[in-house]
């Protein structure tokens, strides 16, 4: 019992090295490392740590957090090189000597804040909203889908745009117009839902150098997805779509709105 005691209070009393990558662009030529040591209790996540230090050691750090969940997507960073959320990712799990970054492929705000401006844009340009021909009217009633329609897209409709996908991705890194993983299986998503009539306006721009047959499969964006969306599938079936689409304007021009 006292040696239970005496290792909870060792547990309490834990210290850790965390290095943060700074950048204050009125002030630094370029980004720095800065350490911090912090006290850090069992079953403490990156965030929790980050909170630490911004309440307790140095106010001037900058991040992004919110529901502490994994609901919202905006706590994403990389820890000790791999794009994740902070709220999910346990101190315990990445061990004592930790490293956290602000994500890669995005120009950096200031410290661990991304500008995302590219991303809101590649993602209003994919549409991924329901688009209908005709309005139904409300006195219609509900567009009622079946258990089976649902999980068509319910997989990519899991996606909370928290980026993870695009600091893994090695295309986003080399090709600045590639539209991406998040914004491609959202894509998808909606041209699967029985509800929605926009997939040829979508195929438009999905199918291009830029969407789809950018895409080198490699699969790292599907690695680092902490809701299971599997983008790299998604774009693969998006590939086959977009071809099949093709293939019918040429063989069947008359019979293909």
């Amino acid at each position: 019992m006292e040696a239970s005691r005496k290792s909870l209070l060792k547990l309490k009393k834990k210290q850790i090295s965390i290095k943060v990558k700074r950048y204050r662009p009125t002030e630094d030529s370029e980004p720095y490392f800065q350490e911090y040591k912090i006290p850090v209790k069992p079953d403490m996540v990156v965030l929790d740590a980050l909170n630490y230090i911004k309440d307790n050691v140095d106010g001037s750090l900058t991040y992004r957090w919110s529901c502490r969940m994994g609901v919202c997507g905006s706590c994403g960073s990389n820890v000790n090189g791999k794009p994740k959320l902070t709220c999910e990712t346990f101190i315990d799990d990445v061990g004592d000597n930790l490293t956290v970054e602000p994500m890669a492929r995005f120009p950096i705000i200031k410290d661990l804040v991304v500008d995302i401006d590219s991303f809101m844009t590649k993602l209003k340009d994919v549409k991924p909203w329901i688009i209908n021909e005709t309005e139904k009217p409300i006195e219609k009633g509900e567009n009622l889908q079946t258990p089976e329609q649902v999980d068509l897209y319910k997989q990519q409709s899991m996606c909370i745009n928290c980026m993870l996908c695009y600091s893994a991705c090695p295309v986003v890194g080399t090709e600045d117009d590639f539209i991406g993983p998040a914004a491609l299986a959202l894509s998808y998503r909606y041209n699967m839902d029985s509800r929605d009539q926009g997939e040829k306006e979508r195929l438009k721009i999905t199918s291009s150098e830029e969407g789809v047959y950018g895409c080198s499969w490699i699969g790292e964006c599907t690695s680092v997805c902490p809701k299971n969306v599997d983008p790299a599938i998604a774009i693969q079936k998006l590939k086959l779509t977009g071809s099949l689409q093709t293939i019918k304007e040429l063989l069947l021009p008359k019979f293909v709105k």
